[in-house]
């Protein structure tokens, strides 16, 4: 099996009775993959931004049990550790590793962004987020015109929520 098939199952073995997760997971996994190709980023990039995409949130389970709370600095705290026991369990290389849980543990923080698979990363996450959160048109305007910087994911963004 595929390496990111082995991971995408995997997350879902983690997430195991709640669709949601796996369901939010799987759309950013989507996205990121289509604006990692329609931005050109070489293979190990896009090996790299598919791979975080898949356990970005990978942190919320353990903050929802022990802080009764999930917010992105939490899971930023939680996550890269959890990633980094997954990616070293199924065999992944630890370069691959240490760049993924550098990315799970900033996906929620949108200063310096200073990479490709760094910022794809977030956009693919915000566009998940503000569909699933139902946000309003003003607020998909606002991240359009203040997280949005590739070319692709700013016109997946204004065509979704047009």
């Amino acid at each position: 099996m595929k390496e990111t098939n082995r991971l995408i199952m995997d997350m879902i073995d983690y997430y195991t009775g709640d669709p949601k997760r796996i369901q939010h997971f799987i759309k950013v996994h989507s996205f990121a993959k289509l604006i990692g190709t329609l931005e050109k980023l070489d293979e190990n990039t896009l090996f790299i931004l598919e791979t975080a995409a898949i356990v970005h949130d990978i942190g919320i389970k353990l903050c929802e049990e022990k802080y009764g709370d999930c917010n992105g600095k939490l899971q930023e705290t939680e996550g890269p550790a959890i990633a980094k026991d997954m990616l070293e369990r199924l065999g992944y290389d630890a370069a691959v590793i240490e760049r993924v849980c550098y990315l799970v543990g900033h996906h929620h923080t949108y200063s310096n962004i200073d990479s490709m698979d760094y910022q794809i990363l977030v956009e693919s996450d915000f566009l998940v987020n503000l569909f699933e959160g139902n946000e309003s048109k003003a607020a998909c305007e606002s991240a359009l015109n203040h997280i949005f910087r590739t070319k692709s994911g700013s016109a997946i963004c204004k065509k979704m929520f047009a």
